[in-house]
């Protein structure tokens, strides 16, 4: 099912532009930029978004600015990966990129990072430290620091970065912005400088949650370039359930936080008890033990097969600490790489048995917020702690985004993580727009329609069944009036809606919902005598899956189409019994 995601009123394109180059003179941060465009062509792709929408195409992202980490392609523009040595000018922009500009946004520069995006601190960079955006004194994180701060400081209405180790997520939290890294995949890398290509994603970040799964759904699908790229599954759940359960970490699991961080947390905690979710606690050590995987292990050859051999000729532009990283998996053994994978596999087993059951593990993003001058003083140790929570979820294909929470007493941000299995965006997204009390946007874009007008209306007894399938609520409806109502002698009880001509029956009052293909299957397979599934026409026109009953128990059921609505129907046969009462 297509449908086109709810946006806020969009910006005049070229006034966007205007106001965006005049923010980055206020702000001052040069260091956020590694190619900055020059703000005639910037407004010459605006006047061509206006042109469009003018015309009458429909373009989600008209106006909105993107500024793009600089390891991934676009057109035209420098990819230096931070490393001026390094630099090339592409032909083709990223697959993911290209779809968002195709959507009417457009293109602010390129942006700094930690070099060839190893690290989460933002100071590993030629072009210079990038600064945290309300706190300059403290670190922006990393690796795609600039896009996020673009953000943070209002430049940029979207930024797209890469996230192996947390990069799409750290720097979101010690930003308080919104960062979305989907599962494996599903937002393709081509284009993209790799770190380690099989743990590599393409991340959003940007300052509400509907701006940027707006972006991600957009930007989501398998493209033939990259053969790593995925397409949501047909049993895709499409919404987190009513009542969701989250996991938390064992107390043992949190001692790398600092005392600020960790009081934070309690209070996340305590929030989200208080907004109904169900919290229960589980042990992650399996997950931290795998997440030191990503560097203390053979894993960190990955890098080196990226770009290793370029660092090997000692270029001037190399950063050393990552020069270090990578260029010490040179001697890696092919044995040592297997065990790894052999181990990643375990892990991955233990994992999907440690959160069964869950509907997501709320995490700390990272463990605190270090000064630019800690940081210089030790620039491994702290960066290695920035990972704690973060580094395990690549390498174990999950997904998660990352929301700002309540922020620390001195103002400074804190952030957390939703983290659930391959595929489970949506639920993330939902469980997410829950957490910060906005309105769940739509992320995966999939499935079929489907109509009920009974028993599987919210607040009706048949309703856990859609719920359990991750079906999503999309709004109410009104059949055509080509339709009757009757009520069915079944147990729990049920109504029967009636096909027959156009004008001789009544617009009856059901639901719709989005449900994957996969679970509409599920559903049909039980569907129990005398139900049935057909189309059904809705009073704009237009046609959906909905139920109705076999033509027998239609036959002697009590005919209900005066009151035109299965639930009208329940009230006024609650009323009749306390009147007669």
């Amino acid at each position: 099912m297509t449908t086109h995601p709810d946006t806020t009123v969009q910006p005049i394109p070229t006034d966007r532009v205007h106001a965006a180059y005049q923010r980055i003179a206020e702000t001052d941060r040069p260091e956020v930029w590694i190619t900055l465009r020059d703000k005639a062509d910037t407004l010459t792709d605006a006047a061509t978004v206006q042109q469009r929408v003018a015309a009458g195409e429909w373009l989600p992202l008209a106006g909105l600015l993107v500024a793009v980490k600089d390891n991934i392609d676009v057109a035209g523009l420098p990819t230096t990966a931070a490393c001026p040595d390094f630099v090339y000018t592409p032909d083709t922009t990223a697959a993911a990129v290209q779809r968002l500009i195709d959507a009417g946004a457009i293109i602010l520069g390129k942006t700094n990072l930690d070099q060839f995006a190893t690290g989460l601190v933002g100071t590993r960079s030629p072009y210079g430290a990038v600064r945290n955006a309300n706190h300059p004194e403290l670190i922006s994180g990393g690796s795609s620091s600039g896009s996020a701060v673009a953000v943070a400081l209002g430049i940029a209405d979207l930024g797209i970065g890469t996230d192996t180790a947390g990069s799409g997520r750290v720097p979101a939290a010690l930003n308080g912005i919104i960062g979305i890294k989907p599962t494996l995949g599903i937002i393709p890398t081509h284009g993209v400088v790799p770190a380690c290509a099989d743990y590599d994603a393409l991340t959003v970040f940007a300052a509400d949650l509907t701006t940027s799964a707006t972006a991600a759904a957009i930007m989501a699908g398998p493209d033939p370039r990259d053969p790593r790229s995925r397409s949501w599954p047909a049993d895709v759940a499409l919404a987190a359930p009513e009542q969701p359960t989250l996991a938390i970490p064992a107390p043992a699991n949190l001692t790398d936080l600092s005392v600020g961080y960790h009081d934070a947390f309690e209070q996340t905690i305590e929030a989200c008890a208080t907004a109904g979710f169900k919290i229960d606690t589980v042990d992650i050590t399996v997950l931290l033990e795998a997440a030191r995987l990503l560097y203390d292990g053979a894993i960190v050859v990955e890098r080196y097969a990226a770009v290793g051999e370029f660092l090997a000729t000692t270029p001037p532009s190399a950063d050393p600490t990552v020069t270090a990283i990578i260029t010490a998996a040179r001697d890696t053994t092919g044995a040592g790489f297997a065990a790894d994978l052999n181990s990643l596999v375990y892990a991955r087993a233990a994992a999907a048995d440690l959160l069964a059951g869950f509907d997501a593990l709320l995490l700390p993003t990272t463990t605190e917020h270090p000064t630019l001058a800690a940081v210089a003083a030790d620039p491994v140790t702290i960066n290695t702690r920035m990972g704690t929570y973060t580094n395990f979820c690549n390498l174990l294909d999950l997904a998660a985004v990352a929301v700002p929470a309540r922020p620390l007493p001195d103002g400074k941000p804190f952030g957390v993580m939703l983290v659930g299995p391959t595929f489970s965006d949506q639920v993330l997204i939902d469980l997410a727009a829950r957490l910060t009390h906005t309105t769940a946007p739509l992320l995966v874009d999939h499935g079929v329609a489907l109509a009920v007008f009974g028993a599987h209306l919210r607040g009706q007894p048949l309703h856990h069944q859609l719920d359990k399938l991750g079906a999503r609520y999309l709004r109410d409806i009104r059949t055509s009036d080509a339709y009757r109502l009757t009520a069915l002698a079944t147990t729990p009880p049920k109504p029967g809606l009636i096909r027959t001509s156009p004008g001789r029956g009544a617009s009856i009052q059901g639901e719709l919902y989005q449900l994957s293909e996969a679970g509409l299957g599920r559903f049909l397979a039980v569907l129990p005598t005398p139900m049935a599934l057909t189309s059904v026409e809705l009073d704009d026109g237009s046609t959906v899956v909905g139920f109705t009953a076999t033509h027998d128990a239609t036959t002697a059921a009590i005919d209900i189409t005066e009151h035109g609505s299965w639930t009208r129907y329940l009230a006024h046969r609650t009323a009749q019994r306390k009147d007669h009462h």
